[in-house]
């Protein structure tokens, strides 16, 4: 199961966060500012899945934007893998390009909720 996705830039700021299981305002800080560290301080040259905690982070870097998402131990790490890329590929044809206002868009379409 899919615990977070989060969009990074470069510099480590957040620019999308979205949690699938409630995290208190506080602790998502202080989650998001270890998990960049941890993923934005590894080489291109290792793997793109990290044990952190209770459970794994697997992430991919295009350009200056990071995605990581974190999951429990049960979910297939590739599968996961494959499914940032797909929704990279989704973005970059439907915006033609993924920049920063994408994201700020994205925002807003993340943050939506259903009744």
């Amino acid at each position: 199961m899919i615990k977070f996705f989060l969009m990074v830039n470069k510099q480590g700021q957040t620019r999308l966060s979205r949690y699938y299981e409630h995290v208190e305002i506080n602790k998502r800080t202080v989650l998001e500012a270890e998990v960049i560290k941890n993923c934005l301080s590894r080489s291109k040259d290792e793997c793109s899945f990290v044990e952190y905690k209770d459970f794994k982070l697997v992430y991919r870097q295009y350009a200056a934007l990071f995605i990581v998402v974190g999951i429990d131990q049960t979910e297939n790490e590739m599968a996961v893998y494959e499914l940032i890329h797909n929704f990279v590929e989704v973005l970059d044809k439907y915006f033609s390009r993924v920049v920063s206002e994408t994201l700020n868009l994205l925002q807003n379409i993340f943050s939506f909720k259903t009744l």
